[in-house]
């Protein structure tokens, strides 16, 4: 009998109550085929377009699969981008979330020091980039003897951008005992290399096309001059109209470019590339996803796995360099039974680059043409009233999950010689409270961060200013918001 619902899997109470929570009903195609593979620790070779619900198929049974007690990190998570490693991150702690699950995030650009400081504490997950993750192996701040899982996300991508002989130098240092888990939208040679050598016996997953599956996206073409694209861009999206839309650049100035040129003609638009510092780069996301901005001119470095809802078209500028490129791109479209529509614009000496990706991905492009002047004209009204109209703030699938969340701080940690299980021993006896009550536990070296469910944060709060933990009186208040 197949099984449709994720209650009908071998998931605990609290990582079901997230998953409902996260408003996950019914499994997709990948995550039936994935979820019980993995609770019965089989290692699998999976091949599955995005936009599918990959992340989940894995982040469910493996924090199934944690054991919260152990101190040390159980998983580790490769992902090729920092935008994606932080994501796929908050995807974990929130399916993990009643089950007190902490994951830890180790990319480039980004404090080494205090990466190194949050893998000292209780971090049952790690998420990184090869590079990142690599340099914490090599100086001895990441524990790898407890890493019983390895998940290989985005493999295509990571061969594309050169990580290849990273991750196979990560997977050597890692315990051999361990489940391996490797997804690709693509299979290269090169990506079936690697599973042979590194994936023991593997369940093989390649996700056929089916109507279920299979994102309804309309694939067009515009044969353009590149002195000329600036304006036909401004020409095809003021008829389109798009409510959300991504425009991809093949490079950093190009992104610049085609940003300041739509700033300048009133568009709601922000940018992302990899130049950017990542605090902005961060921000720039957390924006587009709540809909602040409308139109989002990016390299490919968005184009894997950044999961925003509801983008209705996809421009690709500059025809990708890579012809797996163009399926990631186009992917961030027609998502969850939605319909989109994908424009790839096509220089005269492009023709063949378009050709190959037609017959590399079975897809056909249609052929259209810029709009005139008179569909222009006709179409600015509409497209006016939309760029000075706000767009409803998007909900974010985990604010059901984090309503009744309150963060409590105390000040004290390490030095004092506390642990996680104080926390829930002591806060677990209050009258009222359940261990499920009590959250995520971030215990650093002076103070201690402790996340109480279920709206019992005021409760916790006002029973701990006259408690003590192991013995120990200490100041608690709400955590301020970073």
């Amino acid at each position: 009998m197949e099984k449709n619902q994720f209650n009908e899997y071998k998931l605990s109470d609290s990582i079901l109550k997230a998953i409902n929570d996260l408003g996950y009903k019914m499994p997709t195609a990948v995550q039936k085929a994935v979820i019980p593979a993995v609770l019965e620790n089989q290692d699998m070779l999976v091949q599955s377009q995005t936009g599918s619900g990959k992340t989940a198929s894995f982040g469910i049974p493996l924090c199934e699969k944690i054991v919260w007690e152990e101190n040390k990190p159980q998983v580790l998570v490769l992902e090729p981008t920092r935008e994606l490693a932080q994501q796929v991150q908050e995807d974990l702690i929130n399916i993990g979330r009643y089950k007190r699950i902490k994951a830890t995030a180790v990319f480039g650009k980004a404090s080494f020091i205090k990466q190194k400081s949050e893998l000292k504490q209780k971090s049952h997950i790690v998420v990184g980039t090869p590079g990142r993750v690599q340099d914490h192996i090599l100086k001895g701040t990441l524990p790898l003897e407890k890493i019983d899982y390895l998940v290989i996300d985005e493999a295509d991508e990571m061969l594309n951008m050169g990580f290849i002989e990273q991750v196979e130098s990560i997977i050597k240092a890692l315990p051999e005992n361990r489940v391996s888990l490797l997804f690709s939208a693509t299979m290269p040679k090169k990506i079936e290399n690697l599973s042979n050598s590194y994936l023991n016996n593997p369940v093989v997953i390649k996700m056929a096309a089916t109507e279920q599956n299979t994102p309804k996206i309309q694939h067009s073409y515009l044969d353009v001059s590149e002195e000329k694209k600036l304006t036909a861009l401004e020409a095809v999206t003021t008829v389109e109209n798009p409510d959300t839309c991504i425009i991809f650049c093949n490079t950093q100035d190009k992104v610049n470019e085609t940003f300041q040129y739509l700033v300048d003609t009133g568009y709601s638009v922000g940018k992302l590339h990899g130049g950017m510092i990542q605090e902005d780069r961060f921000e720039v996301m957390d924006a587009f996803r709540q809909g602040k901005f409308r139109y989002l001119v990016a390299t490919d470095v968005a184009a894997r796995g950044i999961d925003v809802e509801n983008i209705t078209h996809v421009i690709n500028f500059d025809i990708p360099f890579e012809k797996e490129s163009y399926v990631h791109r186009v992917g961030r479209t027609g998502r969850a039974g939605k319909t989109g529509f994908a424009l790839t614009f096509v220089a005269p000496n492009e023709e063949k680059y378009r050709k190959e990706i037609e017959a590399d991905t079975q897809i056909s492009m249609q052929r259209i043409t810029v709009p005139n002047a008179k569909q222009v004209t006709r179409a600015k009204s509409d497209f006016d009233k939309k760029m000075q109209t706000k767009q409803k703030p998007k909900i974010q699938k985990s604010k059901q999950l984090n309503k009744e969340i309150t963060k409590l701080y105390f000040n004290g940690g390490k030095k004092k010689k506390l642990r996680a299980v104080d926390f829930v021993g002591t806060l677990s006896k209050i009258d009222g409270v359940e261990s499920e009550d009590i959250g995520i536990i971030s215990i650093q070296e002076n103070v201690t961060y402790v996340d109480i469910l279920n709206g019992k944060g005021q409760l916790v709060l006002q029973t701990m200013k006259d408690r003590t933990i192991k013995g120990k009186q200490l100041k608690v208040h709400i955590a301020k918001k970073k």
